[in-house]
């Protein structure tokens, strides 16, 4: 059963954001960054405990726009025609105040410097946090995610009508379309236990959908174009993984951000999606406790 989470809230002034923490607040701070339209329950309650065991203060947060953080239902969402042609005209923001509420979660913590991990959409927040503000990402760790450029990590075909889908308009139509999301996009060489999607579908309506928070956070993406430049100036320790059967931002958008960052570390996991199956939990932990240990084990010796 998943339990309701611990939610705390961080008046960041324009924002506030809902987040929860896990482990001892004396221990190494690790921020997750959620990605497109997924509320923080996207990094599932036992991989922060498996995190916050490997002796992390783990801190998991909706972004703008998704779960109980601050909506701009102000703001229309791009249309078709806007993401068809990836020109949006007003967005409502754009990926660099994503990582700047990231940056404000770190003040109201009192966290000078965080190992910043970011998932799909939150890879790219989590990238443009190194990159802007270098004084406060102690390493870095980009899953599943790409740099922006036009020809790197794009959807499959098949993967636009998930995409384009009208919103759900009740709790179980939104858990069916859940369910055949992850059917589709999932990890296909580790098991994924359905039940538990269903209950993170159900928590996830019950904390409240926002099929248009997600139009504003894709436009934000668009409008952000390719950071590629950007992230080769990315200084902070890097390892970057990915799944070789993602279908939703193919494996060359992480080959292509482990290229463009100077030293990353490059972890491909066969058989692996865009989602974070049970199964695929002691690799991926294994590999930011052993990489966050080599990165503070080097600048200590130094």
């Amino acid at each position: 059963m998943i339990a309701p989470p611990d939610e705390q809230f961080a008046d960041l002034g324009d924002v506030t954001l809902c987040y929860e923490t896990f482990g001892d607040p004396q221990d190494a701070p690790l921020l997750l960054v959620m990605g497109l339209g997924t509320q923080m329950l996207g990094w599932p309650a036992g991989f922060c405990e498996e995190l916050a065991g490997r002796g992390f203060f783990v801190v998991r947060y909706d972004n703008r726009d998704s779960g109980r953080s601050t909506r701009f239902d102000g703001v229309r969402p791009p249309g078709p025609l806007e993401l068809a042609t990836r020109r949006i005209k007003q967005p409502a923001y754009l990926l660099s105040d994503l990582a700047a509420d990231g940056i404000g979660l770190l003040d109201h913590l009192g966290i000078e410097r965080a190992h910043v991990v970011g998932a799909s959409m939150g890879g790219m927040i989590a990238q443009v946090m190194a990159a802007r503000w270098p004084a406060r990402v102690e390493t870095l760790t980009s899953i599943m995610s790409m740099t922006g450029a036009r020809w790197k990590g794009q959807p499959a075909l098949r993967a636009y009508p998930f995409l384009l889908a009208k919103p759900p308009k009740t709790k179980e139509e939104s858990i069916e379309r859940s369910q055949a999301l992850y059917s589709f996009i999932g990890s296909p060489g580790f098991d994924r236990d359905e039940s538990e999607l269903r209950e993170t579908a159900s928590l996830a309506w019950d904390r409240g959908p926002s099929a248009a928070g997600t139009g504003r956070q894709l436009g934000a993406i668009l409008a952000s174009g390719d950071r590629t430049a950007e992230v080769r100036g990315i200084r902070a320790p890097t390892l970057v993984i990915h799944g070789t059967s993602d279908r939703l931002v193919n494996v060359s958008g992480g080959k292509a951000t482990a290229k463009a960052i100077a030293g990353a570390r490059l972890e491909l996991i066969d058989g692996m999606g865009h989602d974070l199956p049970r199964g695929v939990w002691p690799r991926i932990v294994g590999a930011i406790a052993e990489h966050t240990a080599a990165a503070t084990g080097a600048s200590a010796a130094a």
